[in-house]
């Protein structure tokens, strides 16, 4: 777990503002402490760079914006972070080692593939808005793989706290198909007594969200949420993507054989 303050501080800092320019010494002084020592904790904590950690979930970010909104020139999405058109295409490309073109055709050649059509998708989605939500969380750079130790770990952590009014909830920063697996962000949260005086606290931000209510075990959420909603729904579903972070919120997990059932919840203009 990361558990820095300020460099969690420094990640959502980060994350707010990833379709601005971003320099470390603007994050440095938005979390109160020198560059050069922020540097060190960052690189530290995260195994990166800060400059490297910006550059690289920028370039993921705008892969995933490739493959959710197919009716935005690829042009377009890389001047939303920032990019020329030649500079994105020759980042994206040494980064991810195909052209944005490339792979964006190669998402549209998943998609065709498929036996699930769009309308199966559609019937189920629906669209709510969210309040916002106060919650206790910590933050994990690593492989999803690893959840489900870490969510023992968490719940029994913070048992005390756990009442029948409790919402559990997953925070997930990136698409496991596009960002290394051991460079994926997530957080593990979950609502709290006003009184209860911990620090490590966040809002998870309400809003206007498309809902799919998924029901099954572990071994299918990867397929449900990147290549069926991600490759199939959402590039056809008319839906702008937010800049707010997508969120899993859950009903029902047997810890004996994985079955779940969870609301997987996308952000929407």
């Amino acid at each position: 777990m990361i558990n820095n303050d300020i460099v969690n501080k420094a990640i959502n800092y980060i994350m707010l503002h990833i379709l601005e320019p971003i320099t470390l010494e603007e994050v440095a002084d938005y979390c109160n402490i020198s560059k050069f020592y922020f540097s060190k904790i960052f690189k530290a904590e995260t195994g990166e760079s800060v400059y490297g950690f910006i550059k690289r979930v920028k370039l993921d970010q705008s892969a995933l914006r490739l493959r959710l909104e197919s009716q935005k020139t690829i042009t377009d999405i890389g001047l939303d972070y920032g990019y020329s058109a030649s500079n994105y295409s020759t980042a994206f490309k040494n980064h991810m080692h195909l052209s944005p073109y490339e792979f964006r055709k190669q998402t549209d050649s998943i998609s065709t593939n498929t036996q699930i059509s769009f309308e199966e998708i559609d019937k189920q989605i629906k669209i709510e808005i969210h309040p916002d939500y106060k919650v206790i969380y910590e933050r994990k750079i690593s492989d999803y793989k690893d959840m489900k130790n870490d969510w023992c770990d968490f719940t029994e952590k913070y048992s005390k706290y756990i009442t029948s009014k409790t919402i559990f909830f997953e925070r997930t920063y990136d698409d496991p198909t596009i960002t290394e697996k051991n460079h994926c962000i997530y957080d593990i949260c979950m609502t709290y007594p006003e009184n209860s005086g911990l620090k490590n606290t966040t809002v998870l931000t309400g809003g206007k969200f498309a809902v799919f209510p998924f029901k099954g075990f572990i071994k299918d959420i990867s397929e449900t949420h990147v290549l069926l909603l991600r490759n199939i729904w959402f590039p056809q579903s008319g839906y702008e993507l937010d800049n707010r972070l997508s969120y899993e919120l859950y009903h029902y997990v047997d810890n004996e054989t994985m079955y779940m059932e969870f609301d997987i919840c996308i952000p929407i203009k």
